[in-house]
């Protein structure tokens, strides 16, 4: 194909995606393309799912056999199970042995994939450099939705014009996805890992980024590993004067610093908090990046109670990410044929070597970290601190979008909390954090209808999170094995 037939068949395609289906139901106004059309299962002006039993995210017992009524994208009714007539205008679904549940609301949610050059056996390095992260802009929408998260937060961007692009589209109707919050290119400072990112020089530079990435549509900020005090502190008066908020991956700044500093919300559940790391020096990320200091606070320890009480007085949030720890331990994940499904080739065949080789070196110190790691996440909740939930997945370690957000939830019940509090901690707190509690987060009367539905009862066994059957984004249902099977051997490819 030459220039100009590639030129005109891009503008033929910008109509075909524009094209409006035949019916506007939703919470808006909003039409879908024939794209985004082709993965509806149910649309209707009233949708009732009958016999249903609901997690409704606020940490409540499940109640079985109700009716969830959803008229024009919102729920307006929870009732006792009862028989409901179908009509012109009205579709009813029977529900039993399913669970609806809040849509999950993604605190830690990437739209790139983790790509090491000629990552093969038998070389030192195993690798050639430089580490890529390449968009997955197609595959990765659609496999967030298909999972059950209709609400994201990107988390740190690489490509932020194309993640802002994305997310206009996903809104206007034109593509499948999740609403997304979409976070500014990373905050970071000098030595960093990446070569896609950006790195600041000062903490006027700092400012400046944040009102200009403010300006352009940008709606939260990560700080990264090698920022330094000034320039956070610079970063997030900038976010703050803009009504926004302001996160961080830290390795150069401690929890502790930056809680002082005013940040809203930390990542990595107490992974990266390099306090107790050996030579640590002001403004300088650590060998260990922080699992000297997990390994060293003990989590019912003076040193632990203090840093969860300053965060908790600081109203400092803190994201949990689990799946990208169980990653470090031999044996670990379990491997899923969902997951070896998804990815292109490549993906997989680095993927698996990598699991081959942790498979061969059992890890004491790992297992320390990780045991260190749930037990400081619920020392922070039973403290009054605010827990979100998001798995980092960049294919590192095998962890997906959308299987991802589910693994989390499992793991934050091995963690120790109960089901319904961990699905709590990945919708209604997530909303918490977003201010979006009014419209989102839980299964309650007068809010969107973003909801999932699985076969089977979450609250007794979180593995049936897995099980998802139909996605509600502002009332639409959408079909997840039709999402999957679109995406089928292309994540890691695009």
């Amino acid at each position: 194909m030459g220039l100009a037939d590639s030129r005109t068949a891009r503008h033929s395609l910008i109509p075909a995606l524009l094209l409006a289906s035949s019916s506007a139901i939703g919470a808006g106004t909003v039409t879908l393309s024939p794209e985004v059309q082709a993965f509806v299962r149910v649309q209707a002006p009233t949708v009732v799912l009958a016999h249903v039993n609901v997690v409704d995210g606020t940490g409540r017992p499940a109640v079985d056999d109700q009716n969830v009524v959803i008229e024009h994208g919102q729920i307006t009714r929870i009732e006792a199970g009862h028989a409901a007539s179908p009509g012109p205008d009205t579709t009813v679904l029977e529900m039993r042995g399913y669970t609806v549940m809040p849509g999950i609301v993604g605190m830690h949610n990437h739209l790139y994939y983790i790509a090491l050059p000629n990552y093969e056996a038998g070389r030192t390095p195993s690798f050639d450099g430089p580490i890529l992260l390449p968009q997955m802009m197609f595959s990765s929408p659609r496999m967030y939705l298909a999972a059950g998260v209709t609400t994201m937060r990107t988390t740190g961007s690489v490509e932020p014009y194309a993640d802002l692009n994305l997310r206009d589209q996903i809104e206007a109707g034109v593509l499948p996805g999740p609403h997304i919050d979409v976070t500014a290119p990373y905050l970071e400072g000098k030595g960093s890992l990446f070569i896609q990112m950006h790195q600041l020089s000062s903490a006027a530079e700092a400012k400046q980024f944040v009102d200009y990435w403010a300006g352009v549509g940008a709606t939260s900020f990560k700080a990264y590993m090698n920022i330094t005090r000034a320039e956070l502190k610079a970063a997030i008066d900038a976010a703050h004067a803009h009504g926004l908020k302001i996160t961080g991956h830290l390795c150069s700044v401690t929890y502790a610093e930056a809680a002082e500093l005013g940040i809203d919300d930390l990542e990595h559940g107490f992974g990266v908090n390099t306090q107790l790391d050996p030579g640590k020096k002001p403004d300088e990320c650590t060998k260990s990046d922080g699992e000297d200091t997990l390994k060293a606070m003990d989590p019912d320890g003076p040193e632990a109670a203090k840093l969860i009480h300053l965060l908790v007085i600081h109203h400092v949030a803190v994201t949990s990410t689990l799946p990208v720890f169980e990653g470090d331990l031999a044996g670990r994940p379990p491997l899923q044929k969902r997951v070896l499904d998804a990815m292109s080739g490549p993906a997989r065949e680095a993927y698996l070597y990598a699991r081959g080789h942790r498979f061969e070196r059992p890890n004491a110190d790992a297992d320390l970290a990780w045991s260190h790691l749930l037990k400081m996440e619920r020392n922070f909740v039973a403290a009054g601190g605010l827990l979100l939930a998001g798995p980092d997945p960049t294919g590192n370690g095998g962890v997906l979008p959308g299987f991802g957000d589910q693994r989390e939830i499992e793991l934050l019940v091995e963690a120790g909390f109960t089901p319904v509090q961990a699905i709590r901690i990945a919708t209604l707190n997530g909303a918490i954090f977003e201010g979006k509690q009014g419209s989102i987060g839980s299964v309650e009367a007068g809010k969107n209808a973003d909801l999932v539905v699985v076969k089977g009862d979450p609250s007794q066994r979180i593995s049936d999170i897995e099980n998802t059957e139909i996605v509600f984004k502002d009332g639409i249902g959408y079909d997840s094995e039709k999402l999957l099977r679109s995406i089928s051997g292309r994540y890691g490819q695009y």
